[in-house]
Parts: structure tokens; sequence; C-alpha cells
């Protein structure tokens, strides 16, 4: 019942994340909602995390010692074999040692027959050395507990939790570096839809001028090589226009694979994305970057911790009952047995090796040590230098906007002059040209600049 439940719910859900993403245009924040669900490398991490909890959870456990049923059955005829399982199971006799075969040469002896004592001695009892065959069935309870370890156990539980947490902040790295793809395609996308209605735009000019250079021609007021250039310029645009929608189907291509579905539409961000403006202190404090490289001085600790146990003696206890016959379970009360011990042991000399070991470890965790304070000044420059980067962006953003609006007036112009036969159709070509050239000019730098954001945004994990 509870199987067919969840499979229930997961039908619903993914009959409403089908119906989502293909009966609307995906809003960024539901394809943000969708990554974390559908997203096949999310879901492999959270995998890697499930596994690592189960390590801690097995060091976890080696503090509770362990407990075993053990049932042996066997059946031999060796002397050694037969006469322990006897005495295991309380069955041992004076016969099994060959008595009668002692005692009739011991009576003659005793009634004054002529018996050497020293070949009484040596006489080979045939019940002990050829026993026949026997069964042996054996069932055997064992507790075995570590009381002290040199704190190595601890230390290893220490490990294992460390290394649970590690895999949680390369989860949420890996969520940050898919919601930066998954953000940046989206803001790709909205640029490729200015910049495609800007060419649009040019396009109808183009067009208008076409007709405008066509009904010039037929009035005999230009020439034919006039409307060949507008054609051609025409040509070019449309081709721009082309290679900006080919790189909007993959765009889509690319959504659909971060989003583990089809999307055939979305709806694209407000173009500017403000710069993130936490300072360069906030972002280290959150960079996962350097939680991971703090998390990995944590192990090194505890690792160095689990070689200096090698120092310390250890203290195992362990408790034992049992029962043996040579049927199954025959007699378990009369054959019962217990074993209660306890273990010490110390390594007093092991050619410098513990030793050796330490020391590394030492040398392991100062060689993080530097490692963390070096993850700290280089995230600390690159974020300097993404902040310069945005400033110098926005600056030659603004000047470009400004640079369009004059090349916009100055084609307008153009084309006004060339309708009064003061300019020629390759001055209005070579305007409409720097007109484009902006266009896209201004397309890339605005690119560069959401880059830069993102990669702001990426070193704070997302948090913005």
């Amino acid at each position: 019942m509870k199987k067919f439940f969840t499979a229930v719910c997961s039908s619903v859900i993914m009959l409403n994340a089908y119906d989502m993403t293909h009966s609307h245009a995906l809003s960024l924040d539901e394809a943000l909602t969708l990554l974390k669900a559908n997203n096949l490398e999310i879901k492999t991490s959270a995998y890697d995390l499930a596994l690592s909890k189960r390590d801690a959870d097995v060091a976890f456990g080696n503090h509770f010692g362990r407990l075993d049923f053990i049932q042996d059955i066997a059946r031999s005829n060796d002397a050694g074999n037969v006469f322990g399982f006897k005495l295991a199971g309380r069955e041992a006799a004076f016969g099994d040692f060959g008595f009668n075969e002692f005692l009739q040469p011991l009576g003659g002896m005793i009634a004054g027959d002529p018996v050497d004592p020293n070949s009484l001695l040596q006489t080979e009892p045939k019940d002990l050395n050829y026993p026949g065959y026997r069964n042996f069935f054996q069932a055997k309870l064992r507790y075995e507990l570590p009381l002290f370890t040199g704190f190595a156990l601890s230390s290893y539980e220490d490990i294992m939790d460390a290394m649970t947490k590690m895999k949680s902040l390369e989860k949420d790295q890996l969520i940050s570096e898919q919601i930066y793809q998954l953000r940046k395609s989206f803001y790709d996308m909205a640029l490729l839809e200015e910049a495609i209605s800007n060419l649009n735009t040019i396009l109808t000019n183009i067009n208008t001028l076409e007709e405008i250079t066509q009904e010039m021609i037929d009035v005999g007021y230009a020439k034919k090589i006039d409307v060949l250039e507008v054609q051609a310029k025409k040509g070019n645009v449309q081709r721009f226009i082309m290679q900006m929608q080919s790189n909007q189907e993959l765009l889509y291509h690319y959504i659909s694979f971060l989003l583990n579905t089809k999307i055939e539409k979305i709806i694209t961000p407000p173009l500017y994305i403000v710069s993130p403006q936490q300072s360069t202190e906030q972002i280290l404090e959150q960079n996962i970057d350097i939680q991971r490289a703090k998390t990995g001085l944590e192990i090194r600790e505890s690792m160095l911790s689990a070689s200096q146990a090698s120092y310390y003696p250890t203290l195992g206890a362990f408790a034992e009952i049992s029962t043996a016959d040579d049927t199954f379970m025959g007699d378990a009360n009369d054959h019962k047995a217990y074993t209660l011990g306890a273990r010490l042991s110390w390594n007093l000399f092991h050619g410098g090796v513990d030793s050796a070991q330490v020391e590394k470890s030492k040398i392991e965790r100062l060689k993080t040590q530097t490692q963390v304070e070096l993850a700290k000044k280089g995230i600390a420059l690159k974020i300097d230098e993404i902040k310069t980067e945005i400033k110098s962006f926005d600056a030659e953003i603004a000047s470009l906007e400004k640079e369009l609006l004059l090349a916009d007036e100055i084609y307008k112009n153009y084309e006004g002059r060339y309708k009064e036969q003061l300019a020629s159709m390759s001055d209005v070509i070579v305007k409409q040209s720097q007109q484009i050239e902006k266009i896209l000019e201004l397309q890339i730098t605005k690119n560069k600049r959401n880059e830069r954001v993102f990669a702001l945004e990426k070193l704070a994990n997302g948090a913005f």
C-alpha cells in the first residue's frame, strides 16, 4: 500500500511538472524550483550525501561493539576433536582416557602378578587414540565491546561526520553551480531577445529604405546599385537574426538538459542585474570553497588524533555463552557454559613507525592550514577583480547606450538626406553598419557584465 501511494504521488508530481513546462512559458522562479527537483546531477549528489551519512552511522555504531551468534556443526573421528567435543558438551568420562586398558593390568600388579610398571605406563589406550565418529553441535552467543581504543574510534567518527559535512557542502556547491548556469541561460536568452528585437527594427527600416530606393529608381533619382546595396545589407541583418535564433534554440536545449524536461518557452527576466552589495568579508564567510577547506582542516585534525591513538593501550571486553552436544540443542541447559574476559593490548615498540605517522599527520595538518589561508586570499583577490570588472562594464554599457542612440539618430539623418539626394546609399549603409555594430557590441558587453555578476553571486554560492 505504501509503495502504491508513493507511486501515485510521484505520478502526480511528474504530471504537474509536465503541465507546468508545456502549458505556459516558464518563469525563472519556476525553473529554479524544477531544477532542484529534477536535475540529475543534483540527484546524484544527494545519493553521495546519503552514502556518506551511512558511513558516519557505521563509525558511530562501532562504539557499541558487536554481538554474534555462531552455530558450529561438525562430525569427526580425530582423537583431539572427539575428546574436545565431549569436553565442550560436559560428557567426558574416565573411559575416554582408556582406563579399562589400564585398570586390569594394574589390578593384577596389586594381586602380585609380575607386571612391569614401565610397560603399564607405556600402554596406548585405544579408546582415546582411536575413538569412533562423533557429531558436534555448538551454539554460541558472543558479545565484544571496545572499552578504550586510544580515542581512535571517536576520531574516526569525527572524520566520518566531517566527510558527511563535506559531501553536504559539495551538494550545495553543485546546486549553486546549476543555479548559476540556469540563471545565466535565462539572462542570455533575454539579451538575445533584445538584440533580435533591435535587429528586427533595423530590418523594418531597411525594408522601408528598400521601398523608398525602388520608388526613387522608378522616378530616376536613384540607381539600381543603390537597391542592391540595401538588399545586401538586408541579407546581412537577416543572417545575424538567424544566428541569434539558432543560439536561442541551443539555449532551450541546454535549459531542457538542466531541468531534465523539455522546455519550449520561457519568460525572460529584466536585462539589468543588480550587482551584489555584500562586502568581501561577508562573501568569504559564506563561500563554500572556504567552508570545504575548513572542513578539510577538521578532517586533518581528526586524522592526527587517530594517528596518536597508537601511543595508547587498547582495552576490550567480551562475554560468551554457549551450549554443545552431539545433537542439535540436546540437553542445552545442562551443557551450557559462559566466559567473561577482557584484553589489554599496548604496543611498546614499532621501529618508530607510529611516531613517523604522527609527524606526517602534523605536516599534513600544517599544509591544510596553509591551503585554507591561500584559498581565502585567492578568493578575496577574485572578488576584488570581479567587482572592478563590473564597474568597468557598467561604465562601458552606459557609454555604448549613448553611442547607440547617437548611431540611431545619425542613421535617421542620413536616411533623410538620401531621400533629399544629399547623401549616397553607401553613406546610409555605412551608418547603418555602425548602428548594427553598436547593437552587437552593447549585447556582448551586457553579456560580459552579467557573466561577472553571476560569477560574484556564485562565489557567495547563490546567496543573493
